[in-house]
C-alpha cells in the first residue's frame, strides 16, 4: 500500500510530470463548474465539482504496478512446482492419445507393449 503509492507519486511521476510538462500529476483537474480555480485545493475548498483525473492516472499505476509484483510471485512459484507426470501415451501407430496403462490402442485397435506392461 504505502511503498506502492510512494514509489507511484514520489519516483515515477515527478518525471513522467516533466515530460507532459507539469509536475505534479495530483493537480490534473477538468472543472465542470463555470469558474477556474489555479489548483485542484482551491476548487474542492469552493465546492466546486471537478473530475480529478491526475489522481485516477496514479491510482491506475499504483494497480498495474501491484498487478505486476503479482504477475512475477506467481511466474516464479509456478516455475518451482514438479510437473505432473502423464497419464496418457501416444498410439505408435496411429498417433491418438490412450491412456498409459493400455495394451490395445481403442481407436485403431493395434496391440502393442505399453510403458506400464514393459516395466512390470
Amino acid at each position: 500500500g504505502k511503498i506502492v503509492t510512494s514509489v507511484v507519486n514520489d519516483l515515477l511521476m515527478p518525471p513522467l510530470g516533466l515530460l507532459i510538462r507539469r509536475v505534479d500529476f495530483k493537480e490534473l483537474f477538468f472543472n465542470l463548474s463555470g469558474t477556474s480555480y489555479a489548483t485542484l485545493n482551491d476548487a474542492k475548498a469552493a465546492g466546486a465539482p471537478t473530475l480529478n483525473y491526475g489522481l485516477f492516472v496514479n491510482t491506475i499505476i499504483e494497480f498495474l504496478l501491484i498487478a505486476l509484483a503479482l504477475f512475477l510471485i506467481v511466474r516464479t512459484v509456478n516455475r518451482w512446482r514438479q510437473q505432473p507426470s502423464p497419464a496418457t501415451q501416444e498410439c505408435p501407430f496411429c498417433r491418438m492419445s490412450i491412456p498409459l496403462a493400455a495394451r490395445r490402442c481403442p481407436h485403431c485397435t493395434s496391440e502393442f507393449k505399453s510403458a506400464v506392461s514393459a516395466a512390470t
